[in-house]
């Protein structure tokens, strides 16, 4: 380990900032911040300077450095943009055993500033010991993503119980306590802002520990339309603290991949006329799974209550008194549309937009064929491919003219995605003769005849982790 991490009481202490640019404004941000009581040096200072220490605790010297000035600091920042005197000022400081930090060259100051996620009282802090600051940078913007604003409410309310876990507690029991704690519904409902809940679920647990069997829960999650990079910050948190994950067939092998490896895996694949595991079995075993104890995963393509029986799924997880979140997802219409250079609403060519499934649930195509035949829409099919031949013809019947513009989105957002277009009048040739296969949405509208102009997405141009695969295995499930 080339440098030793340390985190620094900086709280009324002297601190020392010698420049007055860009560079000084984030080091002064940063101590004041820390509760510093800073000394600043510098003939001129830029403007956001000047509104960073307007009313704080730093008294300015518009003048240049002198050796003095080092005297009685607790810790020195030498940000000029003049190397010789940042080194005179680290000499100073480095002989009188203060720590120093000189921006830009690590190698003459002797402590080095990290990059900083701040959920106060959590701090995570990145270095590279000065070799890439770019990259340090890199990885706490990565950290930040995956790292809920609310962690440092939850440290502080942990931080409350910890002497009342104690008495309560045996010291055996207090960290498989907290872990638990920490991973299920309490942490989560702090993240949800419902802090008063998380304190009273506590003290359930704390008053049922170790006897009572902890409930879990379930997070019902939008996967999206197949591109991994369209996850919400959320869903792949939730992803990745999982203990078993229920998954359908359209979710993609990378997006697997990005769950916690430790989980159990369910397969419950689902396409028209083919469930591996019936609906109401699916919901009878998320219940299953959750009164176990356990943090469980259910895993959609697309968004869960957009044509994708996620309402059905909480419907029995509420009657059951099974806590549950619901995180969207990016909807197929929205993310295959726009990947297929399709806007699904443009002024000059569709005012409206509806979303309609190409099968209701007992296999009819029954809809309500005037409203989507009205003109000035655009009209989005989920699970349309074998209605096609329904589709133009009621479309038509009911006014809309079979020259209208119409799309095939396959696999969209993936590697293999492919846009087919034709008319109404043509789609059930088009099926045919392009051996289209699902996942496909099927759009309608005039809106269409904007692919060949916006169409930006060139699949084989943006590689994903690993093949997008409608072949996942079966595990045996036991309801």
């Amino acid at each position: 380990m080339d440098r030793f991490p340390v985190f620094l009481d900086l709280h009324n202490r002297q601190c020392l900032v010698v420049g007055g640019g860009k560079v000084a404004e984030r080091k002064v941000d940063s101590l004041l911040k820390a509760g510093a009581v800073v000394t600043l040096i510098a003939p001129d200072i830029t403007t956001e300077m000047g509104i960073i220490t307007s009313g704080q605790n730093v008294q300015h010297h518009a003048r240049p450095f002198v050796d003095g000035d080092i005297d009685g600091q607790f810790l020195v920042i030498a940000a000029t943009n003049n190397p010789s005197v940042n080194a005179h000022i680290a000499s100073l400081a480095d002989a009188l055993n203060m720590p120093v930090n000189v921006v830009d060259d690590a190698s003459v100051g002797n402590f080095i500033i990290p990059s900083v996620v701040d959920r106060s009282p959590v701090t995570i802090a990145i270095s590279t010991g000065g070799a890439s600051p770019v990259l340090a940078r890199q990885l706490r913007m990565k950290l930040e993503t995956m790292i809920p604003p609310q962690c440092g409410e939850l440290a502080g309310i942990t931080e409350e119980y910890r002497d009342i876990v104690k008495k309560h507690l045996p010291e055996a029991q207090r960290k498989t306590f907290w872990e638990q704690a920490l991973k299920g519904p309490f942490a989560e409902l702090v993240y949800a802002g419902h802090v008063e809940d998380a304190r009273r679920l506590l003290d359930e647990m704390l008053a049922s520990y170790p006897n009572g069997q902890t409930m879990g829960e379930v997070y019902l999650v939008g996967a999206g339309p197949g591109d991994p990079d369209l996850l919400t910050f959320k869903a792949l948190r939730l992803m990745q603290q999982a203990d078993v994950m229920v998954y359908d067939r359209l979710v993609s092998k990378s997006i697997l991949d990005m769950a916690n490896q430790r989980a159990e895996r369910i397969y419950v694949g689902k396409e028209k006329a083919s469930h591996a595991v019936p609906q109401d079995q699916i919901n009878d075993l998320l219940v299953k799974l959750a009164k176990q104890g356990k943090r469980v995963l259910r895993l959609k393509g697309g968004d869960p209550f957009i044509f994708g029986r996620g309402g059905e799924e909480i419907e029995t997880l509420a009657e059951n008194g099974v806590p549950f979140q619901v995180v969207p997802g990016i909807t197929a219409a929205s993310g295959c549309s726009s990947y297929a250079g399709i806007p699904l609403t443009h002024r000059d060519y569709a005012q409206s937009c509806t979303f309609a499934t190409g099968h209701l649930k007992d296999g009819s195509i029954d809809l309500n064929w005037a409203q989507l035949s009205q003109p000035n829409q655009t009209v989005v099919f989920y699970m349309g491919l074998t209605g096609i031949e329904v589709i133009s013809q009621q479309l038509q019947a009911f006014g809309r003219s079979g020259d209208t513009p119409a799309a095939l989105v396959e696999q969209g957002t993936t590697r293999n995605q492919r846009v087919h277009i034709g008319t109404i009048a043509t789609l059930p040739q088009l099926v045919k003769d392009s051996g289209v296969r699902a996942p496909t949405l099927t759009i309608v509208g005039e809106v269409v005849q904007l692919h060949s102009k916006l169409h930006w997405y060139e699949p084989q141009r943006h590689v994903i982790a690993s093949e997008f695969s409608l072949d996942h295995p079966v595990a045996p499930v036991e309801v």
